[in-house]
């Protein structure tokens, strides 16, 4: 089976598991959402989420969270880990974004990637979930599946990128950066994977053992 046949499938199949998917960092703004992306990064987007409430509710603007200052900030996120760091690069590009942009979050990648804390998958992640701009932002879990799936077999989270955004069109990618994500963690785990348990890996065995790693 070609490569191209086989993506074309396992879009069907992660289409009818997650047909609607949205994405699990709560959020109520570009900026909001910005910030939950940059707190996720080495932490699970439910503890995320039991953080973000907190500091949203002191600062969900830059205008806001300039006026808390750094340790204020950290004593909030300390629970996302890196919170040293991470506090220090929320209160820089809220700075930022005040003196250059008006306080409002841009939509280039050239300007979010500017921002300390954030990289091309966040910038990616802001990009698609806030403007819906079609981007396909890498992570471990899309990385993982990429792989084991046959989809690429690049060794760099940049070469995935770039191998499955030419197996699907652009209009696709914003869905299924979610849909290989949710799918990941319900049935494609990186530890304990049981390829039986997983609807993809299931019929790749049935069809072209060979592909899976």
């Amino acid at each position: 089976m070609k490569r191209q046949e086989r993506a074309l499938k396992i879009a069907k199949i992660l289409q009818k598991l997650y047909p609607k998917p949205t994405i699990p960092l709560e959020h109520e703004s570009p900026y909001t959402l910005l910030i939950a992306v940059l707190l996720s990064a080495q932490c699970t987007d439910k503890r995320v989420n039991e953080v973000t409430p907190f500091l949203f509710k002191k600062a969900n603007t830059p205008k806001k969270m300039v006026k808390l200052s750094i340790d204020q900030i950290q004593e909030i996120i300390k629970p996302c880990g890196l919170s040293k760091t991470k506090a220090k690069a929320i209160h820089l590009l809220s700075e930022m974004l005040l003196e250059d942009f008006d306080g409002t979050v841009p939509n280039t990648f050239e300007e979010l990637e500017k921002f300390p804390g954030v990289g091309h998958k966040t910038a990616s992640v802001v990009m698609a979930q806030a403007f819906k701009i079609p981007a396909f932002p890498v992570d471990t879990h899309i990385y993982r599946c990429a792989r084991r799936w046959g989809l690429s077999r690049s060794k760099t989270v940049k070469g995935v990128e770039e191998d499955l955004k030419k197996l699907y069109p652009k209009k696709k990618w914003i869905d299924l950066h979610l849909q290989i994500i949710y799918c990941a963690r319900e049935f494609c785990q990186a530890r304990g994977h049981k390829e039986d348990m997983c609807p993809i890996c299931k019929w790749l065995i049935e069809v072209d053992p060979k592909v899976l790693m």
